[in-house]
């Protein structure tokens, strides 16, 4: 299991980013979280295969149709232990 977080900038909060997110990383097999942070980003943090989590950045760089994504930002970090995928 790997763990990473995201950083998503752009048009992002207000358009369903978060739940859009968790369901992809749940169709993914991915466990973790989605916050609206203050400063306007969303702050994604996911554990699962590698794989699933290049799959998911991949989907990040995208978003629901009514986002506009300007970059997202991916850093390794320690490995956390969630249960299932959350929204706040």
């Amino acid at each position: 299991m790997t763990t990473a977080r995201f950083l998503v900038t752009g048009r992002v909060q207000g358009v369903f980013f978060r739940a859009s997110t968790r369901n992809e990383a749940e169709r993914l097999g991915l466990a973790g979280s989605a916050i609206n942070l203050a400063d306007g980003r969303v702050e994604v943090v996911a554990s699962g295969s590698g794989e699933a989590l290049s799959a998911l950045e991949r989907w990040l760089w995208q978003g629901p149709p009514s986002a506009r994504v300007d970059d997202v930002k991916r850093e390794a970090i320690a490995d956390r232990d969630f249960d299932g995928f959350r929204t706040a």
